[in-house]
């Protein structure tokens, strides 16, 4: 009996390969490597100053890393970066808005600045609104909308060009307990739909029921990458934010070898 083909695995969303940025003073980011799936929604944890929002700013290209590569769906964010800009939305943890336009006019302005055509873009916004419950203030300017609402039309803006990788520094921040429920609704359908989130967040409870997998960096290494039970599970803690205090020796134990040995 003859064994039928081997499936492929797909090329991965994100691909970091040795990914480093020194700044003149310290190892923001010290070596990086991952590989991030199509469809997964990954969280990316870790203290103040860990590394995360310099990561999430070399991903896009804000950044030119000192060593090592990354990668969005194949294109190098660097020799191919405007492809990978492409593929690619961005939520910073305080997003840049213009508060003279409306939240619909805002959208409009992102739909032009990706080269989205205005039939599309006409197909898109009221259903982007309605996901993220903006439709009731979407002809109000922005400068009236609640940190919580700029939040969420900041989303809706990265989203309208319809990327295949989200990454989002934080996005939690600002929103009340039912505008992140209705966060969570929207990622995990973007998820379902092929699409990959990458995430930053210190709420530890949003990443152990929403995230496929994590990654903890401490002081610029990521030093685990797991499922929250497999993390859980490998440190013998009853919650992925005992673990994570472990990892980053928050708990009081600095010496961390012996956690990191329990991961190999």
């Amino acid at each position: 009996m003859t064994a039928g083909p081997v499936p492929l695995r797909p090329e991965p969303a994100i691909r970091l390969r040795g990914l480093t940025k020194i700044f003149a003073d310290r190892v923001a980011v010290n070596s990086m490597t991952l590989d991030v799936a199509p469809g997964e929604l990954f969280g990316f944890l870790g203290p103040n100053g860990a590394g995360k929002t310099t990561t999430i700013k070399l991903l896009t290209g804000l950044l030119r890393p000192t060593l090592g590569s990354a990668e969005l769906c194949g294109h190098d964010v660097v020799t191919d970066s405007l492809r990978a800009r492409a593929v690619a939305g961005y939520v910073p943890d305080q997003p840049a808005l213009y508060d003279k336009l409306t939240g619909r006019e805002m959208l409009g302005l992102a739909g032009d600045l990706y080269g989205v055509p205005r039939r599309a873009q006409a197909a898109r916004i009221d259903p982007l609104l309605g996901a993220l419950g903006l439709d009731d203030h979407a002809d109000r300017l922005v400068q009236s909308y609640s940190r919580g609402m700029r939040q969420k039309l900041a989303l809706g803006a990265a989203l309208l060009h319809d990327p295949r990788v989200l990454l989002l520094d934080e996005p939690t921040v600002g929103l009340d307990p039912a505008g992140a429920r209705q966060l969570k609704d929207v990622l995990r359908g973007l998820c379902a739909d092929g699409r990959t989130v990458f995430l930053s967040t210190h709420v530890l409870e949003v990443a152990e029921l929403l995230c496929d997998r994590v990654g903890v960096v401490h002081q610029g290494r990521l030093v685990a990458v797991e499922t929250p039970a497999e993390l859980r599970t490998a440190l013998g803690a009853g919650s992925l934010e005992e673990a994570f205090l472990r990892l980053t020796g928050a708990d009081g134990d600095s010496d961390l070898r012996p956690l990191l040995r329990a991961l190999e």
